[in-house]
């Protein structure tokens, strides 16, 4: 475990120190703005469209249908805090709704 731990330090320490050193290309540089987006994207959908374990694109999915209204919200107003109440209340009401009045 200890080995694991300072290798895993090597690793994080060897960008830090070369990083003076060496100037990443520009194509690399603009491809490295788009990381976090694409993490994001990988975490977030997949806990949206797939909340029973299927694919579930129905517009009876809360999660679906709270994750497009927050992404709206997002959209339109740039506000994080907003976003993330906004989606959350959605989501809540929405999966009380469904379950009080079922449509299945």
């Amino acid at each position: 475990m200890v080995a694991v731990g300072f290798l895993t330090f090597l690793t994080r320490l060897s960008f830090i120190a070369i990083a003076e050193k060496w100037q990443a290309p520009h194509v690399f540089r603009e491809g490295l703005r788009f990381v976090p987006i694409a993490v994001l994207t990988a975490i977030i959908v997949p806990e949206l469209v797939m909340s029973t374990g299927t694919l579930d694109l129905s517009p009876l999915n809360p999660r679906l249908l709270a994750g497009v209204i927050a992404i709206l919200v997002a959209w339109k107003t740039k506000n994080t805090v907003l976003t993330i109440v906004t989606g959350m209340t959605a989501f809540w009401i929405l999966g009380y709704l469904l379950q009080v009045f079922p449509i299945r």
